[in-house]
């Protein structure tokens, strides 16, 4: 592959991730809802993925940082496999709840657990000589996302929640064979800094000995920047989980529930695209931070939204809040540590997403059934705003 083939194929991957990622996690409600799961339950559910996921991202990337037979292009292939029979199987089973609580928590675990993967892919591929421009990859992505959401709300309106398993094992066949194709041949070398988005700064090389202790120690500033991811996410996957039931209770339904979403990932495609070239300017920690308080305002509008165009006026808050702390987290990541610790340093930051969506989950669902929609989204927003204050605590250690 030349330049643009690897930008293009490294797109498709991500094109594939994120229209998979918008059927299992963003129609997870829809679909666990429609299978007779009370919001309680589908926060169960979530949790124990979420949790699952937790561990098991910083397993696989110990494995994989060793430089053995599980590749990072070989772990997205299995995954990809994984997700298809799981989805397969789900369309065609219903009111086996245990089979389903299963079954579902399964792919939705492992469909979490092979991002950071995928942005490893992507350093390793770059440092190998290819020429891939992540950000635009990366955008272009959530532009998937986007498109799905927009066609997938109406489409479940009309033809009910079975659909959404069919459209995920059409998009994993696609991506298994993306991944299955996306391998550098042996004339690929190491390449300087013209195949990256933007001048990096030089890494440390040198392989580290230890384990989670070590690694927290070299890099305190990068521990409190995954506390704070956590409190972050915990409001975000609040927002994302339960959109349709926010979504209702302003009037709308799975249609509206659709734009909402395309609305927020359509948006974050020109951010991506263009980060490289803010990153010259500004450093990805601030730019952490600067993500953190966009979170905080998100959900602090949903607390007083009236209708719908409240809603989507929030939604909007994904262009600063999401759309900048992805890909400044990935290059934090790039920049910061050594050639040893970079999968550990991507699915560490992954984990804590997951760990922000165990609690939300668990507190999110309880708190619906409950109390309502405000005091949730209310708890979302003091969890947030104790995010942005453990940010700038990381950016002063940084």
């Amino acid at each position: 592959m030349k330049g643009r083939l690897w930008t293009t194929g490294y797109t498709v991957l991500n094109v594939t991730y994120f229209a998979a990622f918008c059927t299992l996690h963003a129609y997870a409600a829809v679909f666990l809802l429609s299978r007779g799961f009370t919001n309680t339950q589908v926060g169960i559910l979530l949790a124990v993925a979420n949790i699952t996921s937790a561990l098991f991202q910083p397993l696989v990337a110990g494995i994989i940082d060793k430089k053995g037979w599980l590749t990072n292009r070989r772990f997205i292939l299995i995954s990809c496999l994984i997700i298809l029979a799981g989805s397969v199987l789900l369309r065609f089973i219903n009111g086996n709840m245990p089979v389903i609580f299963v079954v579902y928590a399964l792919i939705y675990m492992i469909q979490f657990a092979y991002q950071p993967v995928m942005t490893a892919l992507c350093f390793e591929y770059q440092k190998m000589g290819c020429n891939i421009f992540y950000g635009l990859a990366r955008g272009l992505g959530s532009a998937g996302f986007a498109v799905t959401s927009a066609l997938i709300g109406r489409a479940v309106e009309k033809s009910g929640a079975t659909l959404l398993m069919t459209v995920t094992a059409v998009i994993m066949v696609i991506s298994a064979i993306a991944v299955f194709f996306f391998r550098p041949s042996d004339k690929i070398t190491p390449a300087g800094d013209e195949s990256r988005d933007h001048k990096e700064e030089p890494v440390k090389e040198t392989a580290k000995q230890g384990g989670v202790k070590r690694f927290f120690a070299d890099y305190p500033a990068y521990g409190f920047f995954i506390a704070a991811t956590v409190f972050f996410f915990f409001g975000h996957n609040m927002i994302n989980d339960f959109m349709i039931q926010i979504v209702r209770s302003l009037g709308g339904g799975e249609t509206e529930l659709g734009y909402a979403n395309f609305l927020q990932a359509i948006l974050e495609l020109p951010v991506m695209a263009l980060i490289g070239f803010v990153l010259r300017k500004v450093s990805p920690a601030k730019l952490l931070c600067f993500s953190g308080v966009a979170f905080f305002i998100k959900i602090l509008i949903l607390v007083f939204a009236p209708d719908m165009a409240w809603l989507f006026i929030s939604q909007g808050f994904q262009l600063f809040a999401y759309a900048v702390f992805i890909p400044a987290s990935a290059y934090y990541v790039s920049q910061t540590m050594a050639d040893s610790d970079q999968v550990k340093g991507q699915a560490y930051f992954t984990s804590a997403i997951t760990i922000g969506g165990v609690f939300s989950n668990l507190i999110s669902g309880v708190i619906l059934d409950h109390l309502g929609i405000r005091p949730m989204l209310i708890t979302g927003t003091a969890v947030a705003l104790a995010g942005v204050l453990t940010a700038f605590a990381a950016l002063r250690k940084d």
